[in-house]
């Protein structure tokens, strides 16, 4: 009887010609690198040290108007920013003008996506037109809303107002005072104005993206136009719409624009944001701990969701290389 025994394949030792070869590809690779170092550095230089000194600056008591009392503080001014009632607020402002900026906006962004998928005479200068907000600069919009809009004595709003009510016989229509009577109201619906545009080009890239043979089908079976567009086109619009929350939200949670200049944070604390409060404590109250403390959680949480956003556009983008 005999046995075949498998015998284990021996691997050659490398050769000195494949030492070679794999050393001129490895210093290839670095000179290839090379012109991207200013880059890194500056990147670096620009974004993470900055970081780091604020890290630094959160485990401090530094108050500029009592400079002989700066001190180690560890994780102190953190049990500030979670305990504070002025810092608590503002969270709570921080969520309610981002919550509502972003669902109204992506709403008003769908239905204008709708519309501008359908084919009309004038879609391109629409479009345009349409998108013009999202190119405004975040100040100039809301110097635009606070005086030519919000103003009770001379704002468009009040304006219509009193035409209105001329044309029912009014003679003393109301003067309304919008930012003093409903500032949250005001700072939401100068933002929804500014971000729509952005909701409205993610959900019409999605719309333009829909097989166009699936909706014929569902043309040739009967499906109404309601029917299709819950049962093909929301479900197909499910991950541009995530994209668009997500990212709305990271860009929203930083507004300072707006609050700043149409309320200032107020009246009293009615909208005072985060990014704000975040102002205040270092340039009113200058405490500086505090302040970089604060700067550090708003950090973190938007990296939290900028992680959740880059899953997402990763998702989209593994499903579209599949079709």
């Amino acid at each position: 009887m005999t046995l075949l025994i498998d015998r284990p394949e021996v691997e050659s030792p490398p050769t000195k010609a494949m030492e070679d070869a794999r050393r001129r590809e490895a210093r290839e690779r670095r000179k290839r690198r090379i012109p991207l170092l200013p880059a890194l550095i500056f990147v670096i230089v620009v974004t993470q040290l900055p970081f780091v000194a604020t890290l630094v600056l959160s485990t401090l008591h530094w108050n500029v108007l009592r400079p002989g009392e700066r001190s180690f503080a560890g994780l102190a001014n953190y049990g500030t920013v979670f305990t504070d009632a002025r810092l608590r607020n503002a969270v709570l402002n921080t969520v309610v003008l981002t919550v509502s900026v972003v669902l109204v906006s992506m709403l008003i962004g769908l239905v204008l996506a709708l519309l501008l998928d359908q084919k009309f005479f004038g879609r391109g200068l629409a479009r345009t037109l349409l998108i013009a907000p999202f190119l405004v600069m975040p100040v100039a919009a809301a110097l635009l809303w606070k005086h030519a809009l919000y103003n009770p004595a001379y704002g468009l709003l009040n304006g219509v107002l009193n035409a209105v009510g001329g044309w029912f016989g009014m003679t003393d229509p109301p003067q309304i005072d919008w930012i003093s009577s409903m500032p949250m109201t005001a700072v939401v619906a100068s933002l929804v104005w500014q971000w729509t545009p952005f909701m409205m080009l993610i959900l019409l890239a999605g719309l333009q993206s829909q097989p166009a043979d699936v909706l014929e089908a569902a043309q040739v079976d009967g499906a109404s136009g309601w029917n299709t567009f819950r049962h093909l086109t929301l479900p197909h619009l499910r991950q541009y719409l995530e994209l668009s929350i997500l990212l709305g939200s990271i860009y929203v949670v930083q507004t300072f624009d707006a609050v700043f200049t149409i309320t200032q944070g107020g009246p009293g604390t009615a909208t005072t944001n985060l990014p704000y409060e975040i102002y205040q404590t270092m340039f009113r109250k200058y405490e500086y701990g505090e302040a970089a403390a604060a700067g550090v959680v708003v950090v973190i949480g938007t990296i939290v969701v900028a992680t959740f956003a880059l899953r997402v556009v990763s998702s989209l983008l593994r499903e579209e290389a599949r079709r």
